[in-house]
């Protein structure tokens, strides 16, 4: 089992879906990796249960601070606020672009791939979100499939919370790999 990996989670200010945050950090501390939170403001993020404020989580590095060299691998958790406002800030698509180009993992979960498809990354991959990206997925050339975990070379994406045991599974698997 490949340990001390550095794993970056990039989310905007709010509008974070907790679980699609907490239950993918909490599998890859668990299984020995260093996880780290980027976000375009420091301070904190506020994390929702759907519609409805739950708790917050500390910035620990700001994306226009961060290389991707940093990092093994890259998760974008949803919400629908998160990657709608991630998708307007310049610096944090070009991260997420580099990333992608750099082979490095990268895991998306429900609205999250919305920063995919503004990274131009989904171009002739295949792919899955929450159902209602899915024109978008394809206006930017991607192939949407409706499973519950798709992985295409370094992309790992998922359709919602109901998804990540299997996230989580693709995810630590691309860690080992």
């Amino acid at each position: 089992m490949a340990t001390n990996k550095r794993i970056a989670f990039l989310t905007a200010g709010e509008g974070i879906e907790e679980v699609e945050l907490t239950e993918p950090w909490k599998a890859v501390t668990d299984a020995g990796h260093t996880a780290e939170l980027l976000s375009l403001e420091e301070g904190e993020v506020q994390l929702f249960q759907h519609l409805d404020k739950s708790t917050t989580q500390k910035v620990d590095r700001l994306v226009s601070a961060a290389s991707v060299e940093d990092y093994d691998a890259l998760v974008l958790p949803g919400g629908v606020a998160n990657p709608d406002a991630l998708r307007t800030d310049e610096g944090a698509v070009a991260f997420v672009r580099d990333f992608v180009g750099s082979g490095r993992p990268v895991a998306a979960i429900c609205h999250a791939p919305w920063t995919l498809v503004e990274a131009d990354a989904v171009r002739g991959r295949r792919v899955t979100s929450w159902p209602s990206l899915q024109t978008d997925v394809r206006n930017a050339g991607g192939d949407w499939v409706d499973e519950e975990v798709v992985v295409d070379g370094n992309l790992i994406t998922s359709r919602n919370p109901d998804d990540i045991p299997a996230f989580n599974r693709e995810l630590l698997s691309a860690l080992d790999g």
